[in-house]
């Protein structure tokens, strides 16, 4: 197979790449969690050796793995995934509703949380990948 829709082959790395890094996180353990901003709770219940945080982690994953798979399949790397025109789209949305909740969040209320900022610009990119490869595929899904 080739690539039909470069937005969305690099769409579905990112969703890749960032299911891996939460898979690693795991492993990481409680200092991994409390380096990629997971919050004192979760680093607390991870150092006091609770699975809470690595089931959580580990469902994220999961739906990024997921994510990154109907990236793959917009860009012809994969077969036609079932509902892949509402997935892209929701996919998008969702992306761009954390950017945008994040960014907000960060100016409004804690100016001084940079993981925030910083997490939700990577989100906000994400979006923009996966928003103009769905632009690019729409009418042919």
């Amino acid at each position: 197979m080739t690539i039909t829709n470069f937005n969305l082959f690099i769409a579905g790395i990112l969703s890749t790449i960032a299911a891996v890094l939460h898979i690693l996180i795991i492993f990481g353990g409680a200092a991994w969690y409390e380096f990629f901003g997971a919050g004192e709770k979760m680093v607390k219940m991870a150092e006091a050796g609770s699975y809470y945080p690595s089931v959580v982690t580990a469902l994220i994953a999961i739906v990024l793995f997921i994510w990154g798979l109907y990236a793959f399949s917009g860009a012809g790397l994969v077969k036609n995934l079932p509902f892949m025109k509402f997935f892209l789209i929701a996919i998008s949305a969702i992306y761009l509703c954390r950017a945008l909740a994040g960014i907000a969040y960060y100016v409004v209320i804690n100016g001084d949380d940079l993981f925030m900022l910083y997490s939700s610009l990577v989100c906000l990119m994400f979006a923009f990948v996966y928003i103009l490869g769905t632009i690019q595929i729409y009418g042919n899904i």
